[in-house]
């Protein structure tokens, strides 16, 4: 086998994508983020930091799959009190739904190198389908001595949709936490090891 460095990237239909194969998602280089309204008018950002999964990539990229698993009790909003609330039986129940999951049903190219990924997203054993716009942001060879790929993506949900329906009504009108919720990631993928021919 070569110790030539062979690249992730090759051209299909005039778009850059990565080679065909499994790249296993770097939970250390990965952003799962999310931001929702508090009191109708601030924005709170919230973090996954347990984020693993795989995405493999077919010689057809419309048939490239992903699929990601989020440990639930990582989620940090900077504040700890609101971290407790969050995954109590008022919002995630981390003790009975632990992990939060999405596995990708459709991919089609929209333009340049931004892709729609349709799927289905699993948050408190409730599953309904989401579709991510997603950007591929490149690849290549890392100092760790393998090859990368990245990519970002966001979406939005409604939180009443999988089930997360706590809040409060305002004296002012309006509710203490927002229904809709922004979904952003940033995900690094490293190509998995071929063994040598």
């Amino acid at each position: 086998m070569s110790s030539q460095t062979v690249s992730v990237l090759r051209t299909r239909d005039d778009r850059v994508v990565p080679v065909a194969g499994v790249y296993e998602i770097d939970g250390a280089h990965t952003s799962v983020e999310f931001v929702g309204r508090h009191l109708m008018i601030t924005k709170v950002r919230g973090r996954f930091s347990d984020v693993r999964g795989q995405i493999t990539i077919d010689e057809e990229p419309t048939k490239s799959h992903v699929e990601v698993e989020i440990g639930v009790a990582s989620v940090s909003t900077g504040n700890g009190d609101r971290d407790v609330h969050l995954k109590s039986g008022d919002f995630f129940d981390v003790e009975q739904y632990p992990t939060i999951t999405f596995a990708s049903t459709g991919v089609k190219p929209v333009r340049d190198n931004t892709w729609e990924v349709v799927g289905d997203l699993t948050v408190h054993g409730t599953t309904k389908p989401v579709t991510l716009q997603v950007d591929f942001d490149g690849g290549g060879a890392s100092p760790m001595g393998d090859e990368r790929i990245g990519f970002s993506a966001a979406t939005e949900v409604n939180r009443e949709d999988f089930g997360l329906t706590w809040n409060i009504a305002l004296e002012t009108g309006g509710f203490l936490v927002g229904k809709s919720a922004r979904i952003e990631l940033a995900v690094q993928a490293i190509a998995a090891k071929t063994a040598a021919a």
